[in-house]
């Protein structure tokens, strides 16, 4: 299995170099740190993981799963942080423990391994659960719990949709193992609804550009809602010829945003600024396939501290994946009826 390429902008072998990037940082326990000497957060950390899997590091990415499994408190969270010898936040963010879900479907797309899935389900059961009990009767899912169960008040859009997305993996796995789980459809649908129909639920965020583009990169909206919602802001995030602010108001172009957005447009049948996009992402690769986390125009000065990340690194990985369309798993951010045929009318 080779890794992606996407023509005229990124080969096979730099992709690969990419991945063994991601590879020559992970810990021997398993985590997958931000950088050499930083922190792993459970979003990330599959993030990571999945990248590894699409260049054929089977046994990286099955010991960073290893890793979550030995972490995974009695109630089926995680904390947010975690440092290579413990826990840095202690907070439970109900995003990063559903992503579980995600990096599993994927791992399956991939490998078909069956012994791997039966592992993981207890594991993505626990976590699905957890975040599901944040859920109100509204259908937001709120951000996260204290350590202490304490919930927090609020809930985040960029997270929510996520959250929506890790749902209907979580669906799908549970289909494909025989498990019923018919409330995970409910509270996706719910979640779904008012994503689509009641922004006022979601703290406000409206600086962030994952605020903006992930309800379209979860499969939420989609067609003409979704090119709408896209087209109403592209301006406020797009520095042309560089790639996407992270929030609208400053000059920081962030290679992951960049990326994901990219697919976000790939979803909608966008190609031509999906491509684009991703096209203005390669400029901030380095020698040895790493890449910049973000930069500040117009100084061109790296941030944060000069920091190339693996959580970028796998964003790059995840979106030329998307974009070459070739793999069994380049359509699950951006073709969500064709990956899980289970979910054509759960989220309608």
């Amino acid at each position: 299995m080779s890794a992606p390429s996407v023509e005229g902008m990124v080969t096979s072998d730099q992709i690969q170099e990419t991945i063994d990037a991601i590879a020559e940082w992970q810990l021997p326990n398993g985590m997958i740190p931000w950088f050499p000497g930083g922190h792993a957060d459970p979003w990330n950390h599959v993030e990571a993981a999945m990248a590894l899997a699409l260049g054929d590091r089977m046994l990286e990415a099955e010991r960073a799963y290893e890793w979550l499994i030995d972490r995974q408190r009695p109630d089926g969270s995680w904390h947010q942080y975690y440092l290579a010898d413990g826990v840095e936040q202690d907070k439970l963010d109900a995003n990063t423990i559903a992503y579980v879900a995600a990096g599993t479907w994927h791992h399956w797309l991939l490998t078909k391994d069956s012994g791997f899935v039966e592992t993981l389900w207890p594991v993505v059961d626990r976590a699905v659960e957890f975040v599901l009990d944040l859920q109100t009767e509204r259908g937001e899912i709120l951000w996260a719990r204290h350590a202490d169960g304490t919930p927090w008040s609020f809930a985040l859009l960029t997270g929510s949709s996520s959250i929506c997305h890790s749902l209907r993996c979580a669906i799908a796995l549970a289909h494909h193992l025989g498990h019923e789980r018919p409330h995970w459809a409910d509270a996706a649908a719910r979640l779904a609804t008012v994503i689509r129909t009641e922004p006022d639920a979601f703290a406000p965020k409206h600086r962030w550009a994952m605020d903006w583009y992930y309800p379209v990169l979860s499969g939420v909206l989609t067609g003409d809602d979704g090119r709408a919602r896209l087209a109403a802001r592209l301006d406020s995030f797009v520095i042309e010829g560089r790639g996407l602010r992270c929030v609208a108001d400053r000059p920081w172009v962030t290679v992951a945003e960049t990326c994901e957005c990219a697919l976000a447009h790939l979803a909608l049948g966008e190609r031509d600024t999906a491509e684009r996009l991703f096209g203005w992402a390669q400029q901030y690769r380095e020698p040895g396939g790493r890449y910049w986390t973000g930069t500040v125009y117009p100084e061109a000065v790296h941030f944060p501290g000069g920091e190339q990340s693996t959580y970028t690194a796998a964003a790059v990985v995840l979106a030329a994946d998307g974009i070459s369309g070739a793999g069994p798993t380049s359509g699950l951010f951006v073709d969500h009826d064709a990956v899980l045929p289970v979910l054509d009318d759960v989220l309608d």
